[in-house]
């Protein structure tokens, strides 16, 4: 398993999830924002922002806090100004980083990650240099623990509605993947058999991954928290390939 799902996978089994609920918010709150300053308000018109209302009731966020993230992006409501970026980095081991952020000052906001991956033997790039290694696509999960329908119907609806791939390696999760513009689609069409969907986002899939172990694996974990915990980033994507087991021990 690469970076994206088996970091995921790990941060479920710790409940780091429910533990950072403030830190998530704040993060969904911002993509809120961002989505109907350039979507407008009307989550049927603007695929971005029903991403995003999806996002914050899977974290269990009050109908209210949604309504005002949605009033300040229309400018009904005095608010911050976002600007989106993204930045792209080695870690150790020349692990490929990808991140995307939402900030207010991004002078500030690039200071800072430098500063991060310096400190955890990597060192951030050029824009363009990691990010031909990944590839934009759409990905759903849904907790196996949940779901009471058979797995090959499952699979039969999703690929019906869309996805290009299905995977239920995780004994936690099945995960579908979709086309990057596909994913809202064969999100309402799972919705439409009211199945419980976990989480459903654009993500970053690398084509190739890098193994690490020992010192590299080691520093590679506290450069990814330190960025995932970092306010203005939203998603880290890398390329990492770390034994299962080690890295539940390095989490712990």
């Amino acid at each position: 398993m690469s970076g994206h799902s088996k970091w995921s996978t790990i941060k479920r089994k710790k409940g780091k999830l429910d533990a950072q609920r403030g830190a998530m918010f704040t993060k969904v709150i911002k993509e809120i924002t961002v989505a109907a300053r350039q979507g407008g308000g009307d989550m049927e018109s603007n695929p971005r922002l029903r991403t995003a209302i999806a996002a914050a009731k899977t974290v269990n966020m009050p109908a209210d806090n949604i309504k005002r993230a949605i009033l300040k992006g229309t400018g009904d409501l005095p608010g911050v100004a976002y600007e989106e970026a993204s930045y792209e980095g080695y870690g150790p081991g020349g692990v490929a980083v990808i991140l995307q952020v939402l900030t207010d000052n991004k002078n500030r906001t690039v200071a800072e990650i430098r500063h991060v991956f310096t400190r955890h033997g990597g060192n951030l790039g050029e824009a363009g240099c990691v990010g031909w290694m990944f590839h934009k696509k759409g990905y759903i999960t849904i907790d196996r623990d949940k779901y009471s329908m058979k797995e090959d119907d499952l699979m039969e609806i999703a690929i019906d509605a869309g996805a290009s791939d299905f995977s239920s390696d995780d004994s936690l999760v099945y995960e579908i993947y979709t086309d990057f513009n596909m994913l809202d689609k064969v999100r309402v069409a799972l919705e439409a058999k009211s199945i419980p969907i976990a989480t459903a986002e654009i993500t970053m899939i690398p084509q190739s991954d890098v193994k690490l172990t020992g010192k590299e694996a080691e520093q590679m974990i506290k450069l990814y928290e330190s960025l995932d915990e970092h306010d203005d980033v939203q998603k880290v994507y890398a390329n990492f390939d770390i034994d299962e087991k080690l890295l539940e021990q390095l989490s712990a």
